[in-house]
């Protein structure tokens, strides 16, 4: 009886073990079936680029643009007498920060106090204090 019970326990661990592995072989052909999908996916993404990039060629082509540059825009040539001399040039517009600062924004802000202050701006002016009145309600200077 002990030999029958053996045998059941066998059997049913080989029943057991054949049944996982059916579910190993089927997990994996699933697996390779999506990786396939992924492969022909990446190949058909990089050909797409490639056309793009063999498109974006053509596109870029410098006498295409120059073509539909004449085609499509009324340019004329530039004349030697449209350049001036560096002479002729405005003068530099002032410096909005002091460069000594080690913070950019603070020294735009020293260079706007100073030139109001020289302006006679009352930007860094203080207004004088308020009377103070006391409970009695008389007002004190």
């Amino acid at each position: 009886m002990t030999l029958r019970i053996l045998n059941l326990i066998a059997l049913a661990a080989f029943v057991f073990a054949a049944a996982n592995v059916y579910r190993i072989k089927f997990d994996s052909t699933v697996q390779a079936e999506r990786l396939a999908k992924i492969r022909s996916e990446v190949r058909r993404e990089r050909d797409l680029i490639s056309a793009l990039r063999a498109q974006w060629g053509e596109l870029d082509n410098p006498a295409r643009i120059e073509s539909l540059a004449k085609r499509h825009l009324q340019l004329k040539p530039t004349a030697p007498t449209q350049f001036d001399a560096l002479d002729h040039l405005p003068e530099r517009p002032p410096q909005l920060f002091n460069p000594n600062s080690r913070d950019p924004i603070g020294g735009m802000i020293e260079i706007l106090e100073e030139s109001h202050a020289a302006t006679g701006s009352i930007l860094g002016q203080t207004a004088p204090p308020a009377p103070s009145v006391d409970l009695a309600g008389s007002p004190h200077p």
